[in-house]
């Protein structure tokens, strides 16, 4: 075993990888983690796995940059991609970053995010009750994808009619983002930023002749700035319309999705909250450190600099694996083992530091409604037929799960 381990560390490659990999990539991070935590690659980047090695170069911005004008010059070449994803706030360093992720947070302040309750609750009853109208159901399809877009239709204000092409766009430009991309995956993605940003200046202008409450509308927000005169250019404005969309539909999308299935997996961990409705909060936490919907971040070195026991020079790209940390023996007790209580669960699902996620406190209160209300509804829910996965390494979620209500 462990000279297959071994092995397998030796030789992983994220620009070449294997379909086994795809379905269950956790004995590839173990393996990693225990013989290559600082992994070089072929192409001179570094993969880490280690929970403290990950949680270090997060906390430190200046030598771990976020800004990628480099690294995505050489992929995107000058392009609409390009331009996306190296003016979105999780693409950027200090001043910048700070500037738009304290405009996105006036938004999404706790009471703004309370407020949304209802409506939320709302949503997901009217989702269940069709689901419980056909019987058969498709997991993301009919539920998972179906809420996270609503909500941030929402926080944006976007009309419900114009609402159909906003998770077809977001898939296509999420998915640019793996480490390998086809020409096709490559000119959808460009496609969907050209789309959306066409679709965003009429939103945009319409907004500007009939603002809505900044307290709740996050587009109103971002275009009046801040009462200090902070404003986002219109370039900055459009593409983060674009990032708020994509980084709050798959990930929470995913969550629910990737939760409902562990669940259905562990059957005593389903009674247990089926018996014990309030672990839903530390069940959701538990879901988001299994199966991380996002499973890799990226950072550059600024300087020379050591880090978990490797000398990188200034300019390396490097792979930060949260899949691989969240399952860390080191920080986890027993990390395999899905345990909907447990505690202390310091997961890196958000990533932490300046970057953790703007929305995180949204998206686990979607999760918790979502998947509570679920269970509570369909507790003999099932699989029928085989899950699919959705074949990207960086987001990790189901493209369909067929069930019945049972």
């Amino acid at each position: 075993m462990d000279e297959n381990a071994r092995e397998l560390a030796a030789s992983f490659d994220l620009e070449k990888l294997t379909p086994e990999f795809y379905i269950n990539p956790y004995p590839t991070y173990r393996a990693l983690r225990e013989n290559e935590p600082v992994r070089r690659m072929p192409n001179g980047s570094y993969f880490l796995t280690r929970y403290d090695d990950l949680v270090a170069a997060y906390k430190n911005t200046k030598a771990f940059s976020s800004d990628k004008k480099k690294e995505f010059a050489p992929k995107y070449g000058n392009s609409l991609l390009y331009e996306h994803h190296t003016t979105s706030l999780v693409f950027n360093d200090p001043p910048a970053h700070t500037r738009v992720r304290r405009l996105i947070m006036g938004a999404l302040s706790p009471r703004a995010i309370a407020e949304m309750e209802p409506a939320l609750i709302a949503l997901v009853d009217r989702l269940l009750d069709a689901i419980e109208a056909k019987g058969n159901f498709e997991l993301v399809g009919d539920f998972a994808s179906a809420i996270p877009v609503e909500v941030i239709g929402n926080l944006l204000d976007v009309p419900h009619d114009e609402r159909e092409s906003l998770r077809d766009w977001s898939l296509a430009i999420l998915g640019a983002l793996e480490p390998v991309i086809s020409p096709e995956a490559f000119a959808r993605g460009n496609k969907a930023v050209a789309d959306f940003l066409a679709y965003l200046e009429t939103l945009v202008e319409r907004r500007r002749a009939t603002p809505g409450n900044p307290e709740r509308d996050v587009l109103t927000r971002l275009i009046q700035g801040e009462a200090n005169g902070e404003r986002l250019d219109e370039k900055e404005l459009l593409h983060n319309c674009i990032f708020l969309l994509n980084a709050g539909h798959e990930t929470t999308s995913n969550l629910i999705g990737n939760g409902l299935v562990a669940l259905r997996n562990h059957p005593a961990q389903k009674q247990r909250l089926l018996e014990t409705p309030e672990l839903i909060k530390s069940a959701i936490e538990e879901m988001l450190r299994y199966e991380s919907s996002n499973q890799l971040g990226n950072r550059m070195t600024t300087e020379r600099i050591e880090l978990g026991g490797v000398m990188m020079a200034a300019g390396t790209p490097i792979t930060l694996c949260i899949g691989a940390a969240n399952r860390d023996p080191a920080q986890f007790l027993d990390p395999e083992a899905f345990d909907i209580a447990r505690t202390p669960n310091r997961h890196l699902a958000f990533a932490t530091g300046a970057h953790q996620c703007a929305g995180m406190a949204l998206a686990r209160l979607e999760g918790a409604i979502a998947i509570s209300r679920f269970l509570a509804r369909f507790p003999n829910y099932a699989l029928h037929g085989e899950p699919v996965r959705g074949g990207r390494v960086r987001f990790r979620g189901f493209l369909s799960v067929p069930c019945v209500t049972r």
